[in-house]
């Protein structure tokens, strides 16, 4: 399934922000568990965000539109320590802002590998998320790598996150259907949400 999607600019300030009336559904995750890889198999568009083996690539706010209404936002990632002090706070300080002040914004996909399951920069990311009464959606990624007999416990790992959870995989294509469903409907359904005065600490970067 190819949805109709294109890159529309990175930024890497608000000020740099698309001015629109687009509502934006942000993609946040560690630096490591896949979140160009699972973008460009949500949409159907091989290479439509740029995948590397080294994580920490992408170090700006990428923002894509979907159709007529709707936007993604692929944020820096968190969680990668191999970079210059001064532009991992850069980058702190830009997805906080935006997390925390993006009127536009109204929900968070939040992908987390299903091999490791939350933690605390997860838990911290969720609570600012609700605080500005987002919707949180939860991404297990990389389920391919995980037994049919282990997906029990799995679960079990996310259920204190108290989230919409979703298996699924880039690879095989697992779960990426009712993900698209969950995202449209919140593109329809959320309005703007008030900013929040609140910051998100975790080392960020991105792959």
């Amino acid at each position: 399934m190819s949805l109709q999607c294109h890159f529309e600019k990175s930024a890497s300030t608000l000020v740099d922000c698309p001015r629109w009336d687009r509502r934006e559904i942000a993609i946040a995750g560690r630096s490591n568990v896949g979140k160009s890889s699972l973008l460009n198999a949500l949409v159907g568009i091989k290479g439509l965000a740029r995948t590397s083996r080294t994580p920490g690539r992408t170090q700006a706010l990428n923002f894509f539109t979907v159709g007529d209404n709707l936007a993604l936002v692929d944020l820096p990632g968190y969680g990668y320590a191999r970079i210059p002090e001064a532009l991992a706070q850069r980058i702190g300080v830009l997805m906080t802002d935006f997390l925390a002040q993006r009127v536009n914004l109204s929900a968070v996909l939040l992908l987390i590998d299903a091999r490791r399951g939350p933690r605390e920069e997860e838990f911290e990311l969720a609570g600012m998320v609700r605080g500005r009464n987002l919707e949180l959606i939860v991404a297990a990624t990389k389920c391919d790598k995980i037994r049919r007999g282990e997906r029990p416990a799995m679960a079990r790992r996310f259920d204190a996150l108290n989230a919409p959870l979703f298996p699924c995989s880039a690879i095989d294509g697992e779960g990426l259907e009712p993900l698209r469903r969950r995202l449209f409907k919140i593109s329809r359904a959320h309005g703007l949400a008030a900013p929040l005065n609140r910051h998100f600490h975790g080392r960020e970067q991105q792959g």
